[in-house]
């Protein structure tokens, strides 16, 4: 008799359907819906709350590099957009251009009426508008550098849009800053790299894989640009954040130039940098199991959730005032830098569908407590990595540990996404013959990353283009000594990380 399949709380998983899996996912940790826009999205609290403690971390880091706030307008003249050749070919196809002003009724509707002289590019990203600024800013050496980051939304007209993932409007940081020589603009664009590997390894507990994007993987004008790029468990890579080295590309398209310390004139090299809500995206992907989603501790908006459970209102007289106490008393714990977040969910519903509420929205620890575990002294755990081995714990043992059982659960995402990583990179293929088998098998059990030689040469970028397969970085832990391109046979001094990519 055959076995019966284990039953989920999401309707697809994993290894049957994997983006049906992650579209149920978002809906049913509640975090976010498709709005009546094409392409945009609603984010609901949970989702919401997640992106603000990620935010405020990054924000933080940001400001202990050196940097300060501010914010830039959403809309962008034409004619700036249009100085900068390279930028502009990158972005044009995903531009929303607005081009009239005023609304007037005619035969019972509302039309545009006034046509704008100059179109308005709503922000796609902020160089241009951003080097206007620092033109005006930077007159001697003695101004620089420029440190500024600004938290905004832009736009870029996504064709197949996913939530989180890719969509129209969506919300980011981009960092810009203007220095006097290449190799502090050099040194920025690698501290700020740093910064989003730490933020993803030690905060989102996503393993990454930091390097340098390939020539014609950069940004559009940079000069070079670098990139952490994360396995999700389809195999596919995404990338997770990205620091540009702009050289003196913008400076020279914005005027921006200074007087140096001898009394000459040069130009300004420049920085930008910046990760997006596709973080969240990457977590879910990260992280997420067939019941659902799994939040690292650090980015739950609520680490610990108390369900009382109460029959009548007899019981509920004595458990919601116990449940309110242990919860101010586990909120004066601190963890990961902040006191421990603690929400009594006292909604009039089955205590079952409430607890798999929470398992589906990934709340890294339940409690249950009810009359007899009042009697008893106890509270009934269930950790979000581990729902099968719901257990009781003394209120005592709990209050006192439950800063390191955050932690244990933070650890355990890590390692179990970096060894999951771990198995399905491969080294062993050295031919186009392999790699192209490798990335032909479409099913779940297979794909992941390929890590082999390559020539960096446009006619292999051309043969993996036909494959549906991109270089995603060239990693900064290189072999000392060189070898053969698994694309061309050619000689190749370098290692490259090969995946289908989101």
């Amino acid at each position: 008799m055959a076995n019966k399949p284990t039953k989920t709380a999401i309707r697809f998983t994993r290894e049957a359907d994997f983006p049906a899996w992650y579209q149920e996912v978002v809906k049913e940790a509640d975090m976010a819906e498709n709005s009546g826009v094409r392409g945009c999205m609603v984010i609901k609290p949970w989702g919401y709350g997640i992106w603000e403690l990620l935010q405020r971390r990054l924000d933080r880091r940001i400001k202990e590099t050196g940097h300060q706030n501010c914010y830039f307008p959403l809309f962008i003249p034409l004619e700036l957009i249009e100085k900068e050749a390279a930028h502009v070919e990158g972005f044009a196809k995903e531009m929303a251009v607005v081009t009239h002003h005023r609304l007037v009724a005619k035969d019972g509707k509302l039309v545009p009426a006034g046509e704008l002289e100059s179109p308005l590019v709503v922000r796609p990203t902020s160089e241009t508008m951003i080097g206007e600024s620092f033109a005006k800013w930077v007159r001697s050496y003695r101004d620089l550098p420029v440190l500024i980051n600004q938290w905004a939304n832009v736009v870029r007209w996504e064709m197949r849009p996913r939530v989180f993932l890719r969509t129209s409007e969506f919300l980011w940081q981009e960092g810009h800053t203007a220095h006097a020589d290449e190799a502090e603009a050099r040194a920025e664009t690698a501290t700020m790299l740093e910064v989003y590997r730490d933020l993803a390894e030690n905060w989102l507990a996503i393993p990454v894989i930091p390097g340098e994007k390939s020539e014609s993987e950069r940004f559009p004008g940079a000069v070079e640009t670098h990139t952490i790029e994360a396995m999700m468990q389809d195999g596919k890579a995404l990338q997770a954040g990205t620091s540009h080295y702009l050289g003196q590309n913008f400076a020279h398209a914005a005027n921006i130039k200074f007087q140096d310390a001898e009394g000459g004139e040069s130009y300004c090299h420049t920085t930008s940098w910046g990760v997006s809500t596709r973080m969240i995206g990457a977590m879910i992907m990260t992280h997420g199991d067939d019941d659902g989603l799994r939040v690292p501790p650090t980015v739950a908006p609520y680490q610990v959730v108390i369900l009382p459970i109460a029959r009548d209102e007899e019981a509920a007289a004595r458990v919601l005032p116990a449940a309110d106490e242990l919860a101010a008393r586990i909120s004066d714990t601190v963890a990961f830098g902040d006191v421990v977040r603690v929400h009594v969910d006292k909604r009039d519903m089955n205590a079952g569908e409430k607890r798999w509420s929470w398992i589906k929205k990934g709340a890294p620890i339940i409690l249950e407590l009810g009359p007899r575990d009042l009697d008893q002294g106890t509270v009934m755990v269930t950790k979000r990595t581990d729902i099968q081995g719901k257990a009781p714990q003394t209120t005592d043992e709990f209050a006192a540990t439950v800063k390191a059982q955050l932690q244990g659960i933070q650890d355990q995402l890590f390692a179990e996404a970096k060894a999951y990583r771990a198995s399905r990179v491969r080294a062993d293929i050295t031919d186009l013959a392999g790699l192209k088998a490798f990335f032909a098998d479409e099913s779940h059990a297979n794909g992941g990353f390929v890590r082999a030689y390559w020539d960096e040469s446009t006619a292999s970028e051309e043969i993996l283009k036909e494959m549906a397969v991109t270089v995603r970085c060239l990693p900064y832990d290189q072999p000392e000594t060189g070898g053969i391109c698994v694309v061309t046979g050619n000689p190749a001094a370098k290692q490259a990380i090969f995946a289908k990519a989101y």
